[in-house]
């Protein structure tokens, strides 16, 4: 009981000085965290670590302090691990994420939807399912896994970028040693077009690149800037927008419901807020008629390759028994609602 007395006596005081003051004491503040730990994949200068950042900062701004969020890019909660963050998420290592649906989808299978290739042939299509009844979906599925998902955010389309040839073809990719993310679709596609696909971290991927190694990669085309890919001998890339990877701003659920619904409400709206931002820094060069990023990378003297309409559905044609498999791991009426939503969508 003493111990209990001795507990209590601060957050007494506390109550008992805001009374003193005037001041306001917001309901359940003495159990809010010093400070929240949010995890992300990139550095804080690509639009994904701008989702994070532009989250935290509104979060701060909009509580007036009340929940102070730390970032921690390179998912170094987790040793870089970023196969284990959903699960670190779930169980509280993680207070917060701005996640890949990508590296989610081994634990939640329905997120495999977004890699299924070919599906989503423009930015439209993206938005039609995120922003649609697929989306919301997704959303409920995450909440059964133990997560509160709050909004969408956009790492991009992955080209595919090659130090070798450009790729028109998938005679081109025969043999290629191609540097692929940790989920087993992305080796299925890969191995149909007749690579030789190789799961490995980026920190590996880098010195491979550059060794000669391995031959290629496939990565949203922002990092190509970032990352000065043409230093580690990609002087190929070819825009074929085979699958696009949306970002989720989520929190943990014991951390959601620590807090106040007037709280949870404007970290919700900040999430929004901050996703409506940074899907718009994700496109930037990107959705413009002339293409300006791409433009850049060809002033690097990187040689960029655009499928024609034809070109891209013998990739489509070729990658189709990969799309077949994958459906029903991701669920058929899933999949079939999310094909009427692309095929209804507003170009």
């Amino acid at each position: 009981m003493k111990m209990r007395h001795r507990l209590l006596g601060p957050i007494a005081a506390l109550a008992a000085a805001a009374a003193v003051c005037g001041l306001a004491l917001p309901a359940a503040a003495a159990d809010y965290k010093s400070e929240y730990r949010l995890s992300i994949v990139l550095a804080p200068p690509t639009p994904w670590g701008q989702a994070a950042k532009i989250w935290s900062d509104l979060v701060k701004e909009r509580t007036q302090g009340r929940i102070n969020i730390k970032l921690y890019p390179g998912v170094s909660l987790i040793q870089g691990d970023q196969t284990r963050e959903f699960s670190a998420l779930r169980q509280g290592v993680i207070d917060m994420a701005v996640g890949s649906t990508i590296n989610w989808s081994p634990q939640v299978k329905e997120l495999n939807l977004f890699s299924l290739p070919f599906l989503m042939p423009d930015y439209a299509a993206i938005d039609a399912l995120t922003q649609g009844s697929v989306g919301k979906k997704i959303f409920q599925r995450l909440e059964q896994g133990g997560v509160v998902p709050l909004a969408w955010g956009e790492n991009g389309y992955r080209e595919v970028t090659n130090s070798k040839r450009a790729i028109k073809s998938p005679a081109d990719l025969k043999g290629m040693k191609i540097r692929v993310v940790g989920s087993p679709i992305y080796s299925d596609i890969f191995s149909a077009l007749g690579a030789n696909p190789t799961q490995m971290s980026w920190a590996d991927a880098q010195p491979a690149l550059s060794s000669g190694a391995v031959d290629g990669q496939e990565n949203p085309l922002f990092l190509f800037n970032v990352l000065k890919m043409q230093n580690v001998g990609q002087k190929f890339v070819t825009a074929w927008g085979y699958v696009a990877d949306p970002l989720i701003f989520v929190v943990n659920k014991d951390i959601w419901n620590s807090w106040t619904p007037a709280d949870q409400a404007i970290v919700r709206q900040a999430a929004l807020d901050a996703g409506k931002q940074e899907i718009a820094i994700a496109r930037k060069g990107l959705t413009e008629a002339d293409k300006p990023a791409f433009k850049d990378i060809a002033a690097m003297g990187v040689n960029v390759t655009f499928l024609t309409p034809e070109e891209r559905d013998v990739f489509v044609k070729a990658t189709r028994p990969v799309y077949e498999k994958w459906k029903n791991t991701v669920g058929a009426a899933l999949v079939k609602e999310a094909e009427d939503a692309i095929a209804a969508r507003k170009k």
